[in-house]
């Protein structure tokens, strides 16, 4: 609940008991003043069904802010779910009878999840409402490939790995003597810095760094552009050093 009575409106629930599940079901009035979203594993309608009614009983509400189909990699799973029988034909009736209100799809693969949002806005009614992709200073390849489309669509983006697994917050062999990594705050700055995207998950292990990365919400000046020109860098620099991920 910190977060909350911080002002944090989004959560994304990964589809355990944990501490997050017993929070959304304990919400109560304040059930309103968030989104809770989860992720969608189901292809086909009859696990769709399944599924969505064992989370909505599992976080005990009637309805989800935003569901996503989880990992879209491939185009032949999406012509899966957009089948007949797929699984999109229970969420667009969840959608329409209110018990999901945003239809979204996860994917790693950048040009694969822009054509399919294009692609699905023409659809009457529209097959998705917003994506979740990756985007950190170290993989910014959403803002060729992802965010002019989204940006024409005006359709919102949730953004993951905005730490990139924390080697943007270690040093590289490349840093200049002296440098200071910034902290986890400032990546999530970055990440929200760029206007496409709506909402940069995190997942804090502890308090300790839910209360660090909750101190993003003190400061309400946008980036100055030298400091974002240091998280860029030290951006290149941790794709450069932490392995070849696009």
């Amino acid at each position: 609940m910190a977060a909350i009575d911080r002002g944090v409106n989004y959560l994304n629930w990964c589809g355990h008991d944990d501490a997050l599940r017993a929070c959304i079901r304990q919400l109560g009035p304040r059930r309103r003043q968030v989104a809770v979203a989860v992720q969608l594993e189901a292809r086909s309608a009859i696990d769709a069904r399944r599924e969505l009614d064992r989370v909505l009983g599992e976080l005990q509400t009637d309805y989800l802010d935003v569901v996503t189909y989880y990992y879209v990699e491939h185009a032949d799973e999406w012509d899966e779910i957009t089948a007949h029988g797929g699984a999109a034909e229970v969420l667009q009736t969840a959608r329409a009878d209110g018990r999901v209100r945003l239809i979204g799809l996860t994917s790693h693969q950048r040009p694969l999840a822009a054509r399919l949002a294009a692609d699905a806005s023409q659809q009457q009614p529209a097959r998705l409402d917003l994506l979740m992709v990756r985007y950190n200073a170290a993989h910014r390849g959403a803002e060729h490939e992802v965010f002019p489309i989204t940006a024409a669509l005006q359709m919102p983006v949730v953004a993951f790995t905005c730490l990139r697994w924390g080697a943007l917050l270690q040093r590289t062999p490349s840093d200049a003597p002296g440098f200071v990594v910034p902290r986890a705050p400032d990546w999530y700055r970055f990440v929200l810095a760029n206007p496409a995207v709506a909402v940069a998950l995190s997942a804090p292990d502890n308090s300790a760094e839910l209360s660090e990365d909750l101190t993003l919400l003190d400061r309400d000046c946008p980036l100055d552009p030298a400091h974002y020109q240091t998280l860029q860098s030290h951006g290149d620099r941790v794709r450069l050093h932490a392995g070849d991920f696009s």
